[in-house]
């Protein structure tokens, strides 16, 4: 294998799905200026996920969309000007 080619810093991190309020603790070398104290009691990096195992319809077998930017109203703003309808 090369050397150098593998990021050496790996930490806890929690990484939590904001649309369900699932979370879980791994290693990572994800950035993060949020923390968290997990159920340990210890305080570790917080990274947010807006899709996970816990929200991805893949996985639930439920179709929900979530829509954290805006992005439907956004696109009704950009297209009004054509209106198909």
């Amino acid at each position: 294998m090369k050397q150098g080619l593998h990021p050496e810093d790996y930490r806890l991190v929690v990484f939590k799905d904001i649309s369900t309020d699932y979370s879980f603790l791994t290693r990572s070398t994800a950035p993060s200026r949020d923390t968290i104290t997990w159920e340990d009691g210890k305080e570790y990096p917080l990274v947010k996920l807006e899709i996970s195992s816990a929200s991805h319809p893949f996985y639930t077998g439920k179709m929900t969309f979530v829509d954290t930017a805006g992005r439907i109203d956004k696109f009704k703003k950009k297209f009004a000007k054509f209106d198909l309808g």
